[in-house]
């Protein structure tokens, strides 16, 4: 690695661990090289980044600025290696980060309709977990994602592709199951819960992913909020799906690394943007009704 970005990866490790001997052993080097390469970084910037005792290390407020700085340009330049190691690749393609069947049943038609498109490049799908895709593009480890708001916009640029009604996921059991339709006020549930219920959810359950979370839901523990297509891939015998009238619509974007220049990935946004509003599903379609 180069030398700069070798002095600022020691230099976030012994800021995550607070601790020389741990941040070397996470390193794999030796402790006293590791104290010298923190002492040489000090000299260079001219300020103390660390308050050393005998038991634990403290930042010092510029180290906290540096840290705070450091993280996203390692990640970064990681991603730039990444980028131009694809680049140099005889077999390019574009890297499309998705959750599975969480794609608003569009995916297989932006595929298709993305190969028509000037500019494009084949397209490899990336499955992820929930929640996954922003770190991916930040990362390199993606060119592009497909995935519902919200999400940590740091670093990424995005389009909203589609929008559509969530539903109430409730047990099957529950006194509002067999409605027709439900508000947000039944489920007991404010508008400013919405976007963040079935991320709570899953954190606060400790599952992994969206079956886990319908598991718990169908056995009473819980209930969330999904976009419809979502539902409407996880059929549960022990979940009822209800629309909600008065819930804040899903929003199905297609985002991509800030600063990206690449036109495959924007052939590729072209053709997810215009599926979904020859489906009736576009942000424009929307709005309009």
């Amino acid at each position: 690695m180069p030398a700069e970005s070798r002095a600022l990866r020691y230099f976030v490790a012994v800021a995550e661990e607070r601790n020389f001997t741990r941040a070397a052993a996470r390193l794999g080097i030796a402790g006293p090289a590791l104290s010298r390469a923190i002492r040489n970084l000090e000299a260079e910037l001219g300020v103390r980044l660390f308050v050393r005792s005998t038991r634990v290390v403290e930042l010092t407020e510029p180290g906290a600025v540096l840290l705070a700085q450091a993280r996203p340009a390692l990640e970064a330049l990681d991603a730039a290696v990444r980028r131009a190691v694809r680049a140099s690749s005889p077999h390019r393609s574009v890297l499309l980060a998705v959750k599975a069947d969480a794609d608003g049943g569009l995916l297989e038609d932006i595929l298709a309709a993305a190969a028509d498109e000037p500019d494009a490049e084949p397209v490899a799908v990336r499955l992820c977990g929930w929640r996954e895709h922003p770190r991916l593009l930040r990362t390199g480890e993606a060119d592009a994602a497909l995935m519902f708001a919200p999400y940590d916009p740091g670093g990424i640029d995005a389009d909203v592709v589609a929008v559509e009604p969530r539903v109430a996921a409730l047990p099957a059991d529950h006194a509002l199951a067999g409605a027709s339709r439900v508000r947000l006020s039944d489920l007991g549930i404010g508008p400013e819960e919405v976007d963040e219920r079935a991320e709570r959810d899953i954190g606060e359950h400790g599952v992994q992913d969206l079956a886990q979370l319908l598991a718990l839901v169908g056995l009473g523990a819980t209930m969330t909020l999904l976009p419809r297509s979502v539902a409407a891939r996880y059929p549960r015998q022990a979940v009822a799906y209800v629309p909600v009238d008065d819930c804040p619509s899903a929003s199905l974007v297609i985002a991509w690394p800030e600063r990206s220049r690449s036109r495959a990935v924007a052939a590729l946004v072209r053709a997810a943007v215009a599926v979904a509003e020859s489906r009736g599903m576009g942000a424009a379609v929307e709005a309009s009704r």
